[in-house]
């Protein structure tokens, strides 16, 4: 097959006005990939780690909507959550609310409801892991503080806590890394990230390979800082004696 590789196509100028070239789009998508899934990791940590302690409480209500939350996120697809957040949400709010955010700028829709989706589809997934983690602790612990006075609550912040999130490293990695790639499905609301990017790029230039091979690259060079900070965020919290501990 005769393919006309053109690498320098990145340099070029796009055709929209302006001095934006082609790499300006991949720097703009590359960002905006960061950002969001960054921003949703945040958010996906936090709730995670609530509903994930809630799951493992005494009270069987707290427990059942930790558990009815984990179902919901985890077994309805991703992109229908993306666009029931988008298309959806907005008519089920107050109406003040709702016309507030369909007038707003369409870039504030398009990341507020993707960050949103992707924070709690992976909130799920992180709950499970803060459940497994503090499930796999010896149950002695929890005893032993609340015999040294500790409430639960407080026997949850400072013996049980600090451990899970030791052991539960690892498979949190997996989950930060998956946002990153989950990130790509925001592109169907219209978001320009990484993905829709390339996209573009390949509809203004007819250089498919090209385009989808920095694609490839971006997102290795993102799985490649995570891992490393992941690894050596784990190193720093190993515990001797439990996963990944000597």
């Amino acid at each position: 097959m005769a393919y006309n590789w053109n690498w320098g196509v990145f340099l070029q100028v796009t055709p929209t006005g302006g001095e934006e070239s082609y790499l300006d789009w991949m720097a703009y998508g590359f960002k905006m990939t960061v950002g969001l899934s960054l921003s949703a990791w945040v958010l996906a940590l936090l709730f995670g780690a609530v509903i994930g302690v809630l799951r493992t409480v005494p009270n069987r209500w707290l427990a059942g909507f930790a558990t009815a939350w984990v179902e919901i996120f985890r077994n309805i697809p991703l992109l229908v959550q993306l666009f029931l957040w988008y298309f959806v949400l907005p008519e089920l709010l107050p109406p003040t609310l709702g016309d507030a955010f369909k007038q707003s700028h369409p870039v504030f829709q398009q990341f507020f409801a993707s960050m949103l989706c992707l924070a709690l589809f992976t909130s799920a997934r992180v709950a499970e892991q803060v459940r497994s983690g503090i499930e796999s602790l010896p149950r002695g612990q929890k005893n032993a503080g609340l015999a040294m006075g500790f409430t639960l609550p407080q026997t949850y912040r400072f013996v049980l806590l600090p451990m899970a999130f030791r052991i539960v490293v690892p498979p949190l990695t997996s989950e930060f890394l998956n946002i990153f790639k989950n990130s790509a499905v925001c592109s169907t609301i219209g978001l320009l990230e990484l993905a829709a990017q390339g996209r573009q790029l390949v509809d203004y230039t007819a250089q498919p390979y090209e385009s989808f091979i920095a694609v490839t690259l971006a997102y290795l060079v993102i799985n490649v800082v995570v891992m490393a900070g992941m690894r050596w965020l784990e190193a720093r919290v190993r515990i001797p004696g439990f996963i990944g501990g000597k």
